[in-house]
């Protein structure tokens, strides 16, 4: 399980009171972080019906092919957990469970993700409900993590932290290296400091490739004096880290590295410095952007400043300009502004935030400076 009964529990508790608040009869979920994230249990989507129906008022119950019974029973907290065997034909059973929960001729919320096969056939075995979708409900909660996901969060990001430092320590010896084969030292790193995996495929972007944001990684060789933007994360009990960091593993960078560098760095820390509760997400994106924008550079921040994470590595809130969603403590997000020169280089730093009742806290902690 991502985190304990309790948690869980709660969660789900918490899902039924705003389905209740709004008016819906329940939630239908399918192989996906939703099911994770209210019943503890990660399957990957396949060809069998596999659902979690939670209604708006009683115990919700999972719905799985008879080979994954025993697995659902002893991994999730979910105390009723019905099977269909290969042989049958799901559809019929669907309509039973949610005649059962009260969800038959509701309006029920159907997983953001749940494939169409799926869908259909809640719609056969259902033809008096009607439809929307799941993260109407979850999202909202989703987006204020608790203290299990919080934990999960600051020990992922002090992985991405040692790994930083190990990165550090490499100094010259990074040279000649190719940027997959960096990549590749970075993953290692992750799993041996504790993590599990890579959230998202790993970013080395040498010299010009660096002016890419999402460039991945090549072939190219990391030279002398030439700026690496590392952009990488692993996962803890689920959860993600994210950071950026833009290194000089050797030599001497130019001076108009180092005026943009020292920009971006004053950039984040004008982000980060503004979080708190009751600031609008757009603000943070507008105190990066005008550091970058007095220093001449703003036609080259093409992004956004940040994007929440959870189980998802981008979700709400979205640090973003027209964004007005207020703060709240609970929320982690990125603050990671950019400056690219094509051509030439870019420039990322990227940390983690969580807003907490007075401000905010970093769940990264390591140099923001770029030498080795």
């Amino acid at each position: 399980m991502t985190a304990d009964r309790d948690a869980l529990e709660r969660r789900t508790s918490d899902a039924q009171q705003r389905l209740r608040d709004r008016g819906d009869d329940g939630l239908v979920l399918f192989p996906s972080l939703n099911l994770r994230y209210l019943a503890g249990y990660s399957e990957d989507p396949g060809e069998r019906h596999f659902l979690l129906f939670v209604p708006a008022t009683g115990e919700p119950v999972f719905l799985v092919p008879e080979l994954s019974g025993e697995q659902v029973r002893e991994a999730s907290w979910v105390g009723d957990v019905r099977t269909w065997s290969d042989a049958e034909d799901p559809v019929p059973t669907i309509a039973e469970i949610a005649g059962e929960l009260g969800m038959g001729e509701g309006h029920l919320l159907v997983d953001d993700t749940m494939w169409a096969l799926f869908t259909q056939d809640l719609r056969e075995a259902l033809p008096g409900a009607t439809f929307g979708l799941a993260s109407e409900v979850l999202g909202e909660l989703r987006v204020r993590k608790d203290d299990a996901e919080l934990d999960a969060m600051r020990r992922a990001g002090a992985v991405a932290d040692e790994t930083v430092r190990d990165l550090r320590a490499m100094g010259e010896e990074a040279l000649g290296l190719t940027e997959a084969e960096l990549a590749a030292e970075i993953e290692e790193l992750l799993e041996a400091n504790g993590g599990t995996g890579v959230a998202f495929e790993t970013i080395v972007g040498a010299g010009p490739n660096g002016a890419k944001p999402h460039h991945h990684h090549s072939d190219r060789e990391i030279t002398p004096g030439e700026p690496v933007v590392l952009d990488f994360g692993t996962r803890v009990d689920g959860y993600p880290s994210d950071q950026t960091r833009t290194l000089v593993f050797g030599g001497e960078p130019s001076e108009r590295y180092r005026e943009v560098h020292e920009v971006v760095r004053e950039a984040q820390q004008a982000g980060v410095d503004v979080v708190a509760p009751g600031v609008t997400a757009e603000s943070v994106d507008a105190a990066t952007r005008a550091v970058i924008e007095d220093a001449g550079y703003g036609d080259e921040f093409i992004h956004r400043t940040g994007h929440g994470v959870g189980l998802d590595v981008h979700e709400e809130p979205y640090i973003v300009e027209g964004n007005d969603r207020e703060l709240r403590p609970g929320m982690v997000f990125s603050v990671e502004p950019g400056i690219y020169l094509p051509g030439e280089f870019g420039v990322r730093i990227e940390d983690l935030v969580v807003v907490t009742e007075e401000g905010c806290e970093r769940l990264n902690d390591t140099d923001r400076g770029w030498r080795c």
